[in-house]
């Protein structure tokens, strides 16, 4: 492995295969802390890298995408290897002069990512440190001579938002230059002056109020701390020495027992003092109720790397959501060539993968990382001969994994559990019908499809006239699809309506559809004029929806409720009037056993077992809205699935609280779009070790409330939160900033909101402080009251304060349970030093609170604002007057009203207390 290591940071020339072009001669290296692998000559500079961390898997030889295409290729399998990384799979290639540079490599980077898997938490967090630290030293060397002088030290300083006396750093910078090396810092050095920047005043004032004013902790004060402000039980004098010995740095208080400022600092950024509770690590929630008493984590066509028009369907996919912890996921099958059949969105262009090798997959991850049961969603659109091939593929490939008739569920009416389902996989699909004889080889059945929503004039179906070519058409409409889609700046958007989407659609497809037939023509002549008329009729939606949405702001809120649920209820009646069957075969419908999926245009309880209702999510709104308890009891019996409008072509998220909220469990989202409703899955399925599986509180599994009342649990006690936010440490500039590094100091606030029922949603903020992202300090008290703790969330958000608005620098998002008392950092996600330092109480409070008076969220008559930040993009118009309020330090903080808000839903319901 050494040497492979030495090889690897020596640099091998390999070709770099691209999609298209012919490939490109590159020298890759691995970095000397063993954290990436980097290559050059690139464009991009040091942003030229993959993280170690961020890498899926390696495969040997030609089995990539990329490796397909270029299929004329004669290059030596045995010399050629593909990375996936990152969120979205992306694939590099590479081929190496000879088979054993490639095993070398390949041989090296399976040993990287093993060792990264296998490290435990403090590790890493110290690993990641260290690696941060060096990174920090070598970005500041702008020479490379690997020494920093007073000048390059102050332009570091100002990266780091660190706003000091140069004075100050001076002085600083002297005590540090210990060498003969006079007026410069070498790495080690760099070291001591960084812990002397980052000495913490608020954690030394902490030990000095357990140490009797002492720079150090005895034993017995230590475990009086743990105790008393951690909450923590069964402290002994064993675990304290043992917490010395680990965080310690000076050998002098390691032989004296004492903890000082340096290993309690260590102790307090470790993983020990997360805001996370570590138990929540490991699954540790009753795991032996029926299905139906679990959310289950669900993506919607988990085959897209992007859009759902344009994008790559990728196996890979699978493989990394099963690893994330998703276990519903879904499929969807056409008619293939050569009676093979193929996965892809119906009615785009993005590319299809082989139904075989998507099952292949599925088959090596599902249970790799727990093993309770994955879902498998089949969307079926395949002719009887290629259903016969899936069923066959199926049953090959997974083997007894598909075997139910070993599972015990005490009761015939009740959905057996997650524990006896361990190792399973259920099929989801269509049954035939009890009425046809059990001899019947195939029956129709109803065929609903997650595209019905769409008009069939706003589908892409093949059309060719002029002599065209399928080829020639397909690269016509992706440039027009990929203009639009950049003019249109779709973001995570909560409003299925919302106009650049539909209007995308509409324009587009009817464009094509209509212009094809007339202009599509091999000269350009052609492709200007359809060009000019899609880009028209696009525009013409984008004014008249704009119009719309103008019109329904302005008038009464009610009013236009009535009117938009009119509308629906027309849709739905349209959507039941063409209703399509289909063919099934046998063989399929044998293999759905507790999921039977059956399209909802309501909510009917039929009282037979193992249905799951699917709803889009207009439909599952429409019911949320006008049935939620009826809701909420049919999902004590039986599973419901809800999936993202067919209009979010931009594979946007809808929000998932309002499904939850009534007892939803497959909640499907597009797991490839990152944001904030991507976000909230992942805190919410964090709480039980990632499994997929979180139960859901006892008062959803037996009996009903109205999620949208004022006081939902009025038997229940409810739980105050008392926030202390203390301070920041390393805060970097917001990651859309225009100047980067060289961008003005920051001027950050933190803001907490809460996320579950709608009386549970608000959000407070902390004052600004100006000219400081490196070690701000805020002492500020935010407190919240909770009606329904078990599903509430909670949201840690850094902002840059700008005189127009405000930018996102970090967030972090946390199931309310999963929260440890005590003083705790909350590292912000995908920031490595970034953290904000807090001390969190919990009390339980009974009776009424004075606290849910002021409920204006729920009657605001601007839904939008109550949406909140949109992928870290929102920004919240205040008046002048309370602008310049918030700038000064001193403006106070008492003073404030804390923002009430519902989530969209929340704003336009009707509640009782109206």
């Amino acid at each position: 492995v050494e040497r492979c290591m030495s090889v690897m940071q020596s640099g091998t020339q390999m070709v770099k295969l691209k999609s298209g072009t012919k490939g490109l001669v590159r020298l890759f290296y691995l970095d000397e802390h063993r954290t990436c692998i980097r290559w050059r000559p690139s464009r991009k500079s040091e942003k030229a890298k993959i993280v170690i961390d961020s890498i899926y898997k390696v495969t040997e030889g030609r089995q990539s995408e990329i490796f397909h295409r270029h299929a004329e290729g004669n290059f030596d399998p045995s010399c050629c290897f593909t990375i996936y990384h990152g969120n979205h799979m992306e694939s590099l290639d590479l081929i190496t002069s000879n088979p054993e540079e490639a095993r070398t490599w390949i041989t090296g980077l399976k040993y990287l990512m093993a060792g990264i898997s296998d490290e435990d938490s403090l590790a890493k967090r110290q690993r990641t440190h260290d690696h941060w630290v060096k990174q920090t030293f070598e970005e500041a060397d702008k020479n490379g001579d690997g020494l920093l002088n007073i000048e390059e030290i102050h332009q570091l300083m100002h990266k780091l938002n660190v706003n000091l006396p140069r004075r100050k750093v001076r002085q600083m910078f002297q005590e540090a230059d210990t060498d003969e090396n006079q007026g410069t810092l070498n790495f080690e050095e760099f070291s001591v002056f960084y812990k002397m920047m980052s000495l913490r005043r608020d954690l030394y004032l902490l030990l000095l109020s357990y140490s009797d004013k002492k720079d150090h902790l005895t034993v017995e004060e230590f475990a009086q701390f743990l105790k008393v402000e951690q909450k923590m039980n069964n402290v002994t004098p064993e675990y304290c020495l043992d917490i010395i010995q680990k965080f310690e740095v000076s050998e002098e208080n390691k032989k004296q027992n004492v903890l000082g400022i340096e290993g309690f600092t260590n102790f307090m950024r470790s993983p020990a003092c997360d805001i996370f509770n570590p138990l929540h690590c490991e699954v540790h929630q009753d795991m032996d109720q029926p299905l139906c008493n679990y959310f289950i984590a669900s993506s919607h066509n988990t085959y897209l790397t992007g859009d759902q028009l344009l994008s790559q369907s990728r196996v890979e996919m699978y493989a990394r959501v099963l690893q994330d912890g998703c276990r519903c996921i879904e499929v969807d099958c056409w008619d293939g060539p050569d009676g093979d059949p193929v996965v892809h969105h119906g009615y785009t262009l993005t590319s299809k993968i082989l139904f075989r090798d998507v099952a292949e997959t599925i088959n090596k991850y599902a249970f790799i990382k727990n093993e309770f049961p994955v879902i498998l969603s089949i969307e079926n659109h395949c002719s009887i001969q290629q259903q016969k091939k899936i069923a066959q593929y199926l049953k090959e490939i997974f083997g007894e994994k598909l075997d139910l008739s070993s599972v015990i569920t005490g009761d015939s009416r009740q959905l057996p559990s997650p524990q006896n389902l361990r190792g399973k996989i259920l099929v989801k699909g269509k049954k035939l019908p009890y009425s046809l004889g059990a001899d019947a080889e195939e029956g129709e059945v109803s065929d609903e499809d997650s595209a019905d929503e769409i008009e069939d004039d706003c589908k892409l179906k093949p059309c060719y006239s002029n002599g065209a070519t399928e080829h020639q058409v397909e690269c016509f409409i992706r440039t027009k699809l990929e203009s639009l889609i950049k003019e249109s700046q779709i973001r995570d958007k909560e409003d299925p309506d919302s106009f650049t989407v539909r209007a995308l659609l509409k324009a587009t497809h009817e464009g094509l559809n209509v212009n094809l037939k007339q202009n599509l023509d091999t000269k350009e002549g052609g492709k200007k004029s359809h060009s000019r008329s899609l880009m028209s009729n696009f525009g013409k939606h984008k004014k008249a929806v704009k119009a719309a949405s103008k019109y329904h702001s302005a008038s009464d809120d009610e009013e236009s409720q009535q009117k938009s649920s009119g509308k629906e209820m027309g849709q739905l009646h349209r959507l039941a009037c063409r209703r399509k069957t289909v063919k099934l075969c046998r063989a399929l419908s044998d293999l759905v056993v507790y999921t039977n999926s059956v399209a909802a245009q309501d909510i009917v309880d039929d009282g037979s077992t193992g249905n799951v209702l699917s709803f889009s999510e207009t439909r599952a709104h429409q019911a949320v809205q006008q049935k939620a308890e009826q809701f909420m009891l049919y999902n004590q019996k039986q599973l419901t699935r809800v999936y993202p409008s067919a209009y979010r072509i931009d594979s946007s998220n809808f929000n998932p609280l309002p499904y939850w909220n009534v007892g939803c469990q497959l909640v499907a989202l597009n797991y490839q779009s990152e944001g904030r409703m991507m976000q909230l899955n992942d805190a919410k399925f964090r709480v039980n070790g990632n499994c997929g599986y979180v139960l859901k509180p006892q008062q959803m599994c037996k009996g009903t409330f109205n999620p949208y009342s004022a006081d939902p649990l009025p038997a229940s006690p409810k739980k105050q939160l008392i926030l202390k936010i203390i301070s920041g440490q390393q805060l970097p500039k917001p990651p859309d900033s225009m100047l980067g590094d060289r961008g003005e100091i920051i001027d950050p606030f933190v803001e907490v909101e809460i996320i579950g029922l709608p009386v549970d949603c608000c959000k407070d903020q902390t004052r600004v402080v100006d000219d400081n992202g490196f070690n701000p300090v805020w002492e500020e008290t935010l407190t919240f009251t909770i009606h329904m703790p078990e599903i509430a969330l909670v949201r840690f958000l850094v902002w840059d304060h700008d005189p127009i608005g405000r930018d996102f620098v970090g967030q972090r998002t946390l199931a309310f349970s999963s929260l440890v008392p005590g003083y705790r950092h909350v590292y912000l996600e995908g920031l490595t030093e970034a953290s904000i330092f807090v001390h969190i109480t919990v009390n339980e409070i009974y009776g009424k609170n004075k606290q849910l008076i002021g409920l204006r969220g729920l009657f605001n008559k601007n839904p939008k604002h109550n949406s909140a930040e949109t992928s870290g993009h929102y920004v919240r118009k205040r008046s002048i007057g309370d602008r310049i309020l918030r700038r000064t330090a001193s403006a106070p903080a008492k003073g404030r009203k804390k923002s009430k808000m519902g989530f969209l839903e929340a704003t336009e319901i009707k509640d009782s207390a109206s």
